[in-house]
């Protein structure tokens, strides 16, 4: 698979937990490892899920987030990219929240986006593809 992947927040919960999804994602980090793309928002969502759930401890998420984001340098979310996911929201119906990760992925030039909550093999914009990992 070439060009660069955006990975959604679930699957980097899963990688984290005791999930047996987590050796699928495992491996398909590891597999693309040098085209992976992730966002200032993930990031703040993967604390947010892992500390809420209880599935780690704070101490424990924050040295997670400071290791994939030395590896995956989170992109940010500017006005632009907020006003391109309502825009997103607008058009195709997703939340907004899921239309921010799309707008991303957009930005970032991603060709893929992987996630489990949208819709497996839609295509966005004629240039990203979403994919569920588990199908």
């Amino acid at each position: 698979m070439t060009g660069k992947i955006f990975v959604d927040t679930n699957l980097w919960i899963y990688m984290h937990s005791k999930d047996p999804k987590q050796e699928i994602i495992a491996k398909l980090v590891k597999q693309n490892f040098l085209k992976i793309v992730i966002s200032v928002q993930v990031v703040g969502e993967i604390y947010h899920t892992l500390t809420r759930k209880g599935i780690k401890s704070a101490k424990e998420a924050k040295s997670i987030l400071q290791n994939v984001a030395s590896f995956f340098p989170p992109v940010s979310i500017t006005q632009a990219t907020v006003e391109r996911a309502i825009d997103i929201s607008i058009k195709s119906k997703f939340t907004y929240w899921d239309s921010l990760i799309i707008a991303s992925s957009l930005e970032s030039g991603c060709v893929y986006l992987y996630s489990e909550d949208m819709n497996h093999g839609q295509i966005i914009n004629e240039t990203l593809t979403i994919i569920n990992p588990f199908k």
